[in-house]
C-alpha cells in the first residue's frame, strides 16, 4: 500500500481526503521491461496506470498518437469505454502504479470533476477546470453572471411625459436616468433618459414642463440577460460605447446595469481606458492609455476570464485607440473617403499583447488624396510604434505604399494575388482576409471582401495553394518528445507554431472555400459549423484548443514581460503542471487531427 503517491498531479488534485484513500487501499506497483506492450488494441483494461518512472507510446496502428512520463496516466477512456482503442508500448523501462477498475468507478459516481478531467475531451475537460477555477478563485468575478452585480430598479415613464416631472423622478429615486415608453410607434418602442439629454433639453429651448422627455430619449437599446457573464456585458458597453444595459429576461425588463456599477464590481481598470481615449486631445494622452491596455490584459487574465473574450476587449480597446490616433493625424476629408483597417490577430480579435503592426488604408476612387498623404501614413505608422506596438518586420503597415491604395487598384492587386499566386501574396490574402475596420468609410472594405469573394470562384488549385501553408511549420513529429523532456530538442515550445497557425489557417481556409466573411477564428468556426463543414464537436474541440492555446501563449508572454525579457510567447515545459501538460497534449491532438481533415478536404497530399 504504496503511501508516496503524487495527489498533486492531474487528475487527482481534485480528490477529497476520503477519495485519497480510496486510491492508497486500491493500488500497486507494476513493472514493465523496454519494448513491452503494455495494452494491446482492443484488450479490456483492469486497471487505470500511474507512472512512477519512465514513458510509454500511444500508437494508432504505426502513428505515434501521443507519449507519457513520469505522473501521466492512461488509459482512462478504454477503462471506461471497456476496451482500449490503442496500442501502448513502454519506450523504456516503466514502473508504474496500477488502480483498480472498481476504485475508478467508485472515484468517477463520487467525483465528476474527477471523470471529466480523466476520459473526456478538452472541450469537458476545459469545462471542469473552469468550474474549479469558480470554486478556487472567487476573485474570477468577469465570470460572474449580470446579476450578481449591481442592477438598478428599473423607472419607468411615458414618452409624453415632461422633463421637469421626470427631474423630479431622478431626485426622488435617486437615480441618472428613466426607461421611456412610447406607446404611440407600433410597434411601441422603449427607450432611454437620462442625465445627457437633460443637458441638451435645458438647450432646446422649449420650456422643461412642456418639453416631453420621447423627443430627446434615445431608443435603440442595448441588452443583456441576467444570465450573461459579466465579461460578456462588458464587452457590449464597449462595442456600442454606452454606459447603461437594459437587463432583460424574456420580456420583463429587470433593471439597467451601469457602468460605474459594474467597474466597481470588477475593479479593473477598461472603462477608465476607454474614457482616456475618448477623451485624449493628443498622442501623448494616448500613449499613456495603450500603457494600461496590457497592464489590464494581465490583470483579466490572473482573474479567470476566458482568454478570447480577453482578446475581445482588447480589439475594442485597440480599435478606440489607433481611430483616435487617426482622427489626430489624417485630415477630416482623407478620413471621409478612406478606410482604416487592421489585419492579421488584431483584425481576428485575437491579439494579446502587442505584437507587429498589421494595417492598411484603401481610398475611395476618384478621391484627390492630399499630397501630404505619405507623411501622413508615416507619422500614424510612428505613433503606433511609441504606444508599443511594433513595427511590422515585413513592412504590412499603411506608410508602405504596397497597402494605401484606391479601391479599384487595392481590388486588382487582390485579384492578381489569387490568379497569380506564389508563396508571398498568398501570405498577403492571408493576413488580408482577417481585415476589421477601424476608421472611416467601412463600405470600401466590404468592396475589397466582395472582390475577393468573386475571384475565388471555383478555384479549387489556389485554394489548395492557399490552405497547403497549414503546413508551413513542418509536420510537428517530435513535439511529443519535447512535451516531455526527452530527446535533444530543448525545453520549450512554440505554441503559435505548433498550435495557434494551423488552427487558425486551417479554419481560415475553409471558411475562404466556403465564401464566409467573418474574420475572428471563432466566428468562423461557428459558421463553418452552420454550413455543415465542421461537426458540433469538431467545432467545440477546435474553439476550447484555440482558448487553451492562446492562454498558454499568454501566460508565458506575461512571464517574459515580468522577467524583462523579449516577449516571445514561447513555453517552457517545466513550467507547466501536470494539468496543462494533459491538456497540450490534448489541444495538438486536436491540431494533428484538424490538419489531417484540411489536407482531404483540398486534397493537399496530391500536390
Amino acid at each position: 500500500m504504496p503511501h508516496s503517491f503524487n495527489f498533486l498531479a492531474s487528475p487527482f488534485d481534485c480528490l477529497s481526503q476520503a477519495e485519497q484513500r480510496l486510491v492508497r487501499d486500491n493500488i500497486d506497483v507494476a513493472y514493465f521491461p523496454a519494448g513491452e506492450t503494455i495494452l494491446e488494441l482492443g484488450s479490456a483494461p483492469s486497471h487505470l496506470l500511474v507512472i512512477i518512472k519512465g514513458y510509454v507510446t500511444q500508437y494508432d496502428g504505426d502513428d505515434v498518437v501521443a507519449s507519457y512520463g513520469p505522473e501521466d496516466c492512461f488509459d482512462g477512456r478504454g477503462l471506461v469505454a471497456g476496451r482500449t482503442s490503442s496500442r501502448f508500448v513502454a519506450t523504456e523501462e516503466v514502473l508504474a502504479y496500477e488502480l483498480s477498475r472498481r476504485a475508478v468507478g467508485d472515484l468517477i459516481a463520487a467525483n465528476a470533476t474527477f471523470g471529466a478531467l480523466l476520459f473526456s475531451d478538452i472541450g469537458q475537460k476545459l469545462s471542469a477546470l473552469a468550474q474549479r477555477h469558480t470554486q478556487h478563485e472567487m476573485h474570477s468575478l468577469t465570470l460572474s453572471r449580470v446579476d450578481a452585480a449591481f442592477v438598478r430598479p428599473a423607472v419607468f415613464v411615458d414618452a409624453r411625459t415632461d422633463v421637469v416631472t421626470v427631474v423630479k423622478l431622478f431626485q426622488s429615486n435617486r437615480t441618472t436616468h428613466v426607461l421611456v415608453r412610447d406607446a404611440g410607434t407600433a410597434p411601441p418602442r422603449l427607450g432611454i433618459f437620462t442625465t445627457t439629454a437633460l443637458q441638451r433639453a435645458i438647450l432646446n429651448g422649449t420650456p422643461l414642463h412642456l418639453l416631453p422627455v420621447g423627443e430627446l430619449s434615445e431608443f435603440n437599446l442595448v441588452k443583456v440577460q441576467p444570465s450573461d457573464q459579466i465579461g460578456e456585458a462588458l464587452a457590449r458597453m464597449l462595442k456600442f460605447r454606452v454606459h447603461r444595459l437594459v437587463v432583460q429576461e424574456g420580456e420583463e425588463i429587470v433593471g439597467v446595469l451601469e457602468a460605474l456599477d459594474l467597474f466597481s464590481f470588477l475593479s479593473n481598470h477598461s472603462h477608465l481606458i476607454t474614457v482616456q481615449i475618448e477623451m485624449a486631445r493628443d498622442l501623448a494622452s494616448l500613449r499613456e492609455a495603450a500603457a494600461q491596455i496590457t497592464r489590464m490584459v494581465a490583470l483579466l487574465y490572473r482573474s479567470g476570464m476566458r482568454v478570447l473574450l480577453i482578446a475581445r476587449l482588447v480589439q475594442e480597446l485597440n480599435a478606440r485607440l489607433f481611430e483616435r490616433a487617426w482622427q489626430m493625424i489624417a485630415p477630416a476629408a482623407l478620413i471621409e473617403n478612406s478606410c482604416l483597417f487592421v489585419m492579421g490577430s488584431e483584425g481576428r480579435g485575437e491579439q494579446l499583447l502587442k505584437t507587429d503592426q498589421d494595417n492598411a488604408l484603401v481610398l475611395g476612387d476618384g478621391y484627390a488624396a492630399p499630397a501630404e498623404l505619405e507623411r501622413i501614413a508615416a507619422d500614424f505608422s510612428t505613433a503606433l510604434a511609441e504606444f508599443g506596438y511594433p513595427v511590422c518586420p515585413g513592412l504590412i503597415m499603411l506608410n508602405n505604399p504596397q497597402w494605401r491604395m484606391p479601391l479599384a487598384r487595392f481590388a486588382a492587386e487582390i485579384r492578381e494575388w489569387l490568379l497569380m499566386p506564389s508563396p508571398e501574396s498568398l501570405m498577403k490574402l492571408a493576413i488580408f482576409l482577417d481585415a476589421h475596420a477601424v476608421c472611416g468609410d467601412e463600405r470600401l472594405l466590404d468592396r475589397l471582401r466582395a472582390a475577393v469573394m468573386s475571384s475565388v470562384a471555383d478555384n479549387d488549385a489556389t485554394l489548395a495553394h492557399f490552405a497547403g501553408a497549414i503546413d508551413a511549420f513542418g509536420t510537428s513529429e517530435g513535439w511529443w518528445n519535447r512535451l516531455l523532456g526527452m530527446g535533444d530538442s530543448g525545453k520549450v515550445l512554440d505554441i503559435k507554431k505548433e498550435g495557434v497557425f494551423p488552427i487558425v489557417h486551417g479554419v481560415r481556409s475553409l471558411a475562404l472555400a466556403e465564401r464566409l466573411t467573418e474574420a475572428g477564428t471563432e466566428a468562423r468556426i461557428a459558421g463553418l459549423g452552420a454550413a455543415g463543414v465542421l461537426t458540433a464537436p469538431e467545432c467545440a474541440e477546435l474553439s476550447e484548443s484555440l482558448n487553451f492555446l492562446l492562454g498558454l501563449r499568454l501566460k508565458a508572454g506575461l512571464a517574459e514581460m515580468d522577467a524583462g525579457q523579449p516577449v516571445t510567447g514561447s513555453v517552457a515545459l517545466a513550467t507547466l503542471s501536470s494539468l496543462e501538460r494533459d491538456l497540450l497534449k490534448d489541444a495538438l491532438d486536436v491540431v494533428k487531427r484538424f490538419k489531417q481533415l484540411v489536407r482531404r478536404r483540398f486534397k493537399l497530399d496530391s500536390l
